[in-house]
């Protein structure tokens, strides 16, 4: 067994160590609003319910290790001292993870995750509307644990109004833990789903993924790709090329030979098969080769 000593470690290490051996951890999928009505919408690991009378939910963004500064979250609860904190099941697993990717303030997040903002009843931020459960909360104070890069900030929340999907509730109006499909996050890339166990899923890109924003509107708007589906492609940084496409086009042509003639729905179901190994760049391949004469 191997002893250290955090004043011994990086910031970047001790990170890594901490959040391997706390896990599961619960994700706060965060929306807020800032002073001038911008919405942001991110997920936080550090989170957690401590109390039932009054109904109190803790999270706390951290304060960036490579230079130190604030999330946009922090700086909006500060104008605006209100929170949704929605929960975040295995459908929406991939939406969530493309919008912690740290897009210039301002962005959507809500739009580059394809995901539905939903008005709240007691709060001004947005619910996420695909969530299956959302906690309307009043932020009743801001606790800073450092002023180094890594630190914490104490979001202490009051839950002030809840809203819980009627799929995922027993007849006695309990929720049903099976049908809930919560996602935890864990070290590095791995995350645990509750019915199945550990799984993957690629950090973000540093350079920023598309979002589900700029896909074509038969891509965006589909009744055949899943949330998790359009959150995978639109973590990729940019659309492949003609060129491509072309070669991909060909090399296919022999096991698809009617790839010219497929409609939307027929690429979209086969797009969907790419996705399932984790093949991003294919799957975008196939959905726009109708483009290519």
């Amino acid at each position: 067994m191997i002893s250290l000593n955090p004043a011994d470690l990086s910031t970047a290490r001790l990170h890594a160590y901490l959040l391997s051996a706390v896990a599961p951890r619960p994700i706060a999928f965060a929306s807020t609003i800032n002073a001038q009505g911008r919405p942001n919408l991110s997920p936080f690991s550090y989170f957690n319910v401590f109390s039932s009378n009054p109904p109190i939910l803790v999270f706390s963004p951290a304060r960036r290790v490579r230079d130190n500064t604030n999330k946009h979250t922090l700086e909006n609860v500060q104008e605006v001292k209100e929170v949704v904190i929605n929960v975040v099941n295995y459908d929406l697993v991939h939406q969530m993870s493309l919008s912690s990717t740290e897009y210039d303030k301002g962005i959507n997040e809500f739009e580059k995750a394809g995901l539905t903002m939903l008005p709240s009843d007691e709060v001004k931020p947005f619910r996420v509307a695909e969530a299956p459960v959302q906690f309307e909360c009043k932020v009743n104070d801001i606790i800073s644990l450092g002023t180094e890069g890594g630190a914490g900030n104490m979001i202490i929340c009051e839950v002030v109004k809840f809203h819980v999907a009627d799929e995922v509730l027993n007849e006695d109006l309990t929720i049903n833990q099976e049908a809930l499909d919560l996602v935890a996050r864990a070290g590095g890339n791995y995350y645990s789903r509750a019915k199945n166990g550990f799984f993957e899923i690629p950090k973000p890109i540093r350079n920023l993924g598309i979002g589900v924003d700029n896909m074509p509107d038969h891509i965006k708007n589909s009744m055949i790709l899943t949330g998790n589906d359009l959150g995978m492609l639109g973590n990729i940084s940019e659309l492949p090329t003609k060129q491509a496409i072309e070669e991909f086009v060909k090399d296919v042509s022999t096991r698809y030979p009617d790839i010219s003639t497929m409609s939307h729905r027929e690429r979209q179901t086969m797009a969907r098969n790419y996705l399932s190994f984790g093949d991003v760049e294919s799957a975008w391949k196939l959905l726009l080769s109708d483009n290519i004469e």
